[in-house]
C-alpha cells in the first residue's frame, strides 16, 4: 500500500493487541488529548472506558504508521478530515 513511495498507515483491529498494549495506547491517546473536559472533571479511568467504547463502536480506530513504526488512535471523523487514504 504505497502512494508515491509513501507507505500508508494501516488499521489494526483491537483484538490484535494485548490488553496491556491496548491500555497503554488508550492512555497515551488520553494524555495527548488534554485534560480540559469542561465544567466536570473526568477521571482517567472513565475517559479510558469511553475511548474503549468508541473503539468497539468503530468511532475510533487503531492505526499503525510503518514509516514512524508507531501506533495511535484516531477518530474516524478526524481521519476523514485528514483525508487518510485508508478504508475507515
Amino acid at each position: 500500500m504505497t502512494t508515491d513511495d509513501k507507505i500508508l498507515p494501516v488499521e489494526v483491529p483491537a483484538t490484535a493487541l494485548s490488553e496491556d498494549a491496548l491500555n497503554n495506547l488508550i492512555s497515551s491517546f488520553i494524555l495527548r488529548e488534554g485534560t480540559d473536559y469542561g465544567r466536570e472533571e473526568v477521571s482517567h479511568e472513565k475517559k479510558s472506558e469511553q475511548v474503549r467504547r468508541q473503539i468497539k463502536k468503530g468511532d475510533v480506530k487503531i492505526v499503525y504508521d510503518p514509516e514512524t513504526q508507531s501506533a495511535t488512535l484516531i477518530s474516524v471523523d478526524s481521519a476523514r478530515r485528514q483525508c487518510l487514504n485508508m478504508p475507515l
